[in-house]
């Protein structure tokens, strides 16, 4: 199974191009803080290339910048090529999705939003608070 999930900022503006056969691609780049700290107390930061295709690609387009924070699940590919007679290696993620994380209000807008779907509507919780007795040890079967 080759699967991926990351959380980190943008790096770069997203590059929009369209392929011969009229598909659209999206490439940026992010940045995602690892979980713990060197043995210098600093948390390192990896950088992965990321490339998302037609309506993902789109939305990411136009509604991505640099320092937006965004969720990717997706797969890693690895492609090796050629660079002026120069043997090279890339490691892409494919966008599967994707969940833009930055808030609107900080684009103009006033929440969070997914790049597939509307936000949903706030569910009102109707539920009531019980409180319980206590139980002593001694009352247990065990």
């Amino acid at each position: 199974m080759n699967k991926v999930f990351l959380i980190g900022n943008l790096t770069r503006d997203p590059e929009m191009t369209t392929t011969n056969s009229g598909i659209q691609m999206c490439r940026f780049g992010i940045a995602v803080n690892r979980n713990f700290a060197n043995a210098e107390g600093v948390r390192e930061t990896d950088f992965f290339n990321i490339t998302a295709w037609r309506s993902n690609a789109e939305r990411c387009g136009k509604y991505l910048h640099k320092g937006n924070k965004v969720a990717i699940q997706g797969n890693i590919q690895v492609r090796n090529y050629e660079s002026n007679g120069e043997k090279r290696t890339s490691v892409d993620i494919i966008v599967d999705e994707i969940e833009f994380l930055t808030p609107r209000s900080s684009e103009g807008g006033s929440a969070p939003f997914e790049a597939s779907e509307p936000a949903p509507a706030p569910v009102q919780d109707n539920s009531k608070v019980v409180e319980l007795e206590p139980v002593e040890d001694t009352d247990l079967p065990f």
